[in-house]
């Protein structure tokens, strides 16, 4: 009886300890998203970078190296792409909605689920890019499935299969 009581104490006293110190939380191991959201970053380089989950809404990016970047999950609504190189990113469930993409290079980019309704694709190379899923209305999937060549280098889909093209 002694024991028991003893020991409910001592959980008791323990089960106070833990809740008047409270231990971190799990989230804070991962750091906020980054924000560059109505930034000026004309012919910034963030080639090779992890940028998981970064916002870059309404952004000018105007000749900027996205090259090989981490970008799942980031936000380019509204930006101002023209002549961005994002060869070999990995942008899947991000959101390029509204975004002016003409002239980028989206050759072997990872494209799966990824927003894209209102984007504009003049002149883009999509050689070897994963379209699976992505959302696009269709005229947009009309106009690139007529340049739809290649295959992904890291998910093996063909480009004209990601896009559903006739």
């Amino acid at each position: 009886m002694l024991i028991s009581r003893l020991t409910g104490s001592i959980l008791a006293i323990l089960l106070a300890i833990a809740l008047w110190f409270p231990f971190p939380a799990l989230a804070s191991n991962y750091p906020p998203p980054l924000s560059y959201s109505n930034a000026e970053l004309t012919g910034k380089d963030f080639s090779g970078q992890s940028l998981i989950r970064a916002e870059f809404s309404n952004a000018n990016l105007q000749f900027a190296n996205f090259g090989d970047a981490d970008l799942r999950g980031a936000v380019f609504s509204g930006s101002v792409m023209t002549q961005v190189n994002l060869h070999g990113v990995d942008l899947s469930y991000g959101m390029l909605d509204q975004a002016n993409l003409t002239g980028v290079d989206l050759s072997d980019a990872i494209l799966v689920e990824t927003m894209l309704l209102g984007s504009i694709f003049k002149n883009t190379n999509i050689t070897g890019a994963d379209f699976t899923n992505a959302i696009l209305d269709g005229a947009q999937i009309k106009e690139l499935c007529a340049k739809a060549i290649g295959i992904n280098s890291k998910t093996n889909v063909a480009t004209s299969d990601s896009l559903g093209c006739q």
